[in-house]
C-alpha cells in the first residue's frame, strides 16, 4: 500500500442544527437521497440492503448498494458498501466491503457529525488507491452537502 492510502477516511463537520435534524437527514432514506444524491428504493433497515440510482451529475450510471449495519438513534448510523464501485462493466460483488459510520455528538450550538469509512486495507491492491482517492474527495463534499441540507431544511 502506498503512503498516500491509509485504512480509513475521517471527515468532520459542525452542523448548526439539533442532533435530531441531522439524524433524520441520515436515516430517512428520502432525505439521505436529497443530500447524497441517490434515489434509494426503500428505507434503511438494520441488517438489510438498500439500493438506488445515483443522481450526482456524471455518475447517473452508478447504482448504490449498501447493507445497513447499525442504526443507533441519535448516535450512530453505519452501512457497508463497495467503495469506488463506479464501472458498470465490473462485478464488485466478490470484493470486500468498507464500513461507513456516521457519528453524532450534540453541542450547545448544534451537532458535530463525524464520518469514518474504514476497511480500505482489504481492497485489492489494484483498486485500493483509486477507491480511497475517490471516497476521500467524495466524503469531503458529502459532509458539506449534509451540513448545507440540514441548515437549509431543518
Amino acid at each position: 500500500m502506498s503512503n498516500a492510502v491509509s485504512n480509513s477516511i475521517e471527515k468532520q463537520v459542525v452542523v448548526q442544527a439539533p442532533v435530531g435534524f441531522v439524524w433524520r437527514a441520515l436515516v430517512d432514506y428520502r432525505e439521505f437521497g436529497e443530500w447524497f444524491r441517490v434515489k434509494l428504493e426503500k428505507p434503511f433497515v438494520e441488517g438489510e440492503t438498500t439500493q438506488g440510482q445515483i443522481t450526482y451529475p456524471g455518475y447517473e450510471h452508478v447504482r448504490m448498494k449498501a447493507r445497513v449495519d447499525a442504526i443507533e438513534p441519535m448516535k450512530r448510523f453505519a452501512f457497508s458498501w463497495h467503495p469506488g464501485a463506479v464501472d458498470p462493466n465490473v462485478d464488485y460483488t466478490e470484493e470486500p466491503l468498507t464500513l461507513v459510520e456516521f457519528l453524532l455528538e450534540e453541542l450547545d450550538s448544534g451537532t458535530t457529525l463525524t464520518v469514518i469509512e474504514s476497511g480500505f486495507d482489504a481492497i485489492s491492491p489494484d483498486r485500493r488507491e483509486e477507491a480511497y482517492r475517490m471516497n476521500e474527495g467524495g466524503w469531503e463534499e458529502q459532509v458539506k452537502n449534509i451540513r448545507d441540507y440540514v441548515e437549509s431544511n431543518g
